[in-house]
């Protein structure tokens, strides 16, 4: 029996980018993660195909797996030889027993390494826009635990000491004991009119404040019905919030925005959308795929000098065609053709490929991109489309008409995606989705085929945004009216437009 290593990571607070690049290596690099609900499952993807995920829960007052139990697991997992990743929500060693863990790995021989994270102690007061510490304010702070069983026989907090002592105290976990907290801070002479605050699921797009006082903050979260995960913060620096709040601020804070593009074309709008404060939920309707034969493109491509035009539809098109390309042993010197690219992004993706497109109409579509080559056409021309295996005819048929003869070659297929069609179904019913965004016709279909007979009903329900009037088209054609047709057919101009839509409505 041979032994591994554990690493004891530090997942940060909650939003996805507060994690260390050592982090994202050792989940990159483990055979098995063991994790718990406060890690943003995103995260997860960074972890190999083949990898074993445990998960352990570690909710307050409900967890999934005994602290002893997990700490045991730890070292089985090892024992085996294999690389193992515990990954705790914020830092491992501020009260999150990292330290017991630890313990039980030296106690049976396990190599082990610490990679600290950002505590929410520090990092969840700074997204609310409260600085621990401050100068003139607070030149002092504390981390106390507040999960302290109140029934115990002797608190081991010295309440005496630390009530007035220290400027700043920030209570982890603290929400479900307030009551107990604040009679003790008040007890042991912490003025009542104190400021005080208490932030949930700090530093997420799900983020609430709630400004209090001391005396008053026990009466007002149960008022609110806050519940756990949450801070407690007391001092004066929580007035500095009404000048220094940032993060719930944004534009589109709160706002919970369906991204149902391909999965690995999401990013720009999801990081986009994001950057405004949108919570953004992935549900990709359409997954991009080779075609099932590689033949017509192939044989496109064996005859590419016979074309006088090579016309790209999408970014799909560009990458799928060139990969062929270079899967045949052919580069950009086999193509003699002029090229048109239907759309800023695709002629964008051109210029990777070292490619200037000889015509962007500015109609990014393909009834622009013909009314744009008319005077370039001329009987007998030949031209290549190279997209998706389904796709609008129209751009084919009235190049046609034009005397072109036309060779549309299937450089990849739109499939369905994978999501949970019940889970969305019920978000879609409950009113938790406040905005859709649809980038393609064929991401308006397929989720309408997922979600079933009552999918345009469900859509109907939030607000919808369309990247441009071809997709709008389709929705309307489905019985769903868009809120939001983007001026720009980019993602840049849709966030644009939603951003301008809730602007409106402020």
């Amino acid at each position: 029996m041979g032994t591994g290593m554990v690493y004891l990571v530090g997942a940060g607070p909650g939003d996805y980018g507060l994690i260390s690049a050592k982090a994202i290596t050792c989940i990159s690099q483990a055979d098995i993660i063991v994790y718990d609900r406060l890690a943003d499952d995103r995260l997860l993807r960074h972890a190999r195909t083949d990898v074993e995920l445990i998960y352990v829960g570690k909710a307050s007052s409900e967890h999934t797996m005994r602290q002893e139990d997990i700490n045991q697991l730890l070292v089985d997992k090892a024992q085996e030889n294999k690389i193992v990743v515990r990954l705790k929500g914020g830092d491992p060693f501020v009260f999150g027993r990292g330290g017991e863990e630890a313990l039980k790995l030296v106690e049976n021989n396990i190599p082990f390494e610490v990679v600290p994270g950002i505590t929410s102690a520090i990092s969840v007061p700074a997204y609310a826009g409260i600085p621990v510490t401050h100068r003139g304010i607070a030149a002092s702070f504390a981390v106390i635990t507040g999960h302290e069983d109140p029934a115990k026989a002797e608190s081991t907090i010295k309440w005496d000491k630390l009530a007035t002592a220290v400027d700043t105290l920030v209570f982890l976990m603290g929400v479900e004991n307030l009551p107990y907290i604040t009679g003790k801070l008040i007890e042991h002479g912490r003025p009542a009119d104190t400021p005080a605050a208490v932030i949930r699921w700090g530093t997420k797009p799900e983020q609430q404040v709630l400004v209090t006082t001391v005396g008053q903050a026990a009466q007002d979260v149960a008022a609110k019905g806050l519940k756990p995960p949450a801070i407690f913060i007391v001092g004066h620096v929580v007035t500095l919030r009404d000048k220094l709040a940032w993060f719930d601020t944004k534009p589109l804070f709160g706002k919970k925005i369906l991204v149902t593009r391909a999965r690995e074309q999401a990013s720009a709008l999801i990081d986009g959308l994001s950057k405004l404060g949108a919570h953004c939920i992935e549900a990709p309707s359409i997954k991009i795929v080779p075609p099932e034969s590689y033949t017509l493109i192939d044989a496109a491509i064996a005859k590419l000098k016979e074309y006088q035009w090579l016309i790209f539809t999408s970014v799909n098109g560009v990458d799928h065609f060139f990969g062929r390309l270079a899967a045949v042993g052919l580069d950009t010197r086999a193509i003699s053709a002029k090229i048109a690219a239907i759309g800023v992004p695709t002629a964008a993706r051109l210029k990777n490929h070292g490619i200037i497109a000889d015509i962007v109409p500015v109609e990014f579509r393909a009834e622009g991109i013909v009314e744009v080559l008319g005077p370039y056409i001329t009987s007998g021309m030949k031209v290549l489309i190279p997209r998706a295996l389904v796709a609008r005819d129209i751009l084919p048929e009235k190049l046609t008409e034009m005397g072109a003869v036309v060779d549309v070659v299937p450089a990849y297929r739109t499939v369905t995606g994978d999501i949970d069609r019940q889970e969305l179904a019920a978000k879609l019913s409950e009113g938790a989705i406040d905005l859709v965004t649809f980038t393609s016709s064929s991401t308006v279909s397929n989720l309408l085929n997922l979600l079933g007979e009552n999918g345009a009903q469900l859509v109907a329900k939030a607000k919808v945004a369309c990247i441009g009037p071809i997709t709008a088209e389709t929705c309307s054609d489905h019985g769903i009216k868009p809120d939001v047709i983007a001026e720009e057919y980019t993602i840049k101009g849709l966030i644009e437009a939603i951003t301008a839509l809730y602007d409106r409505e402020e």
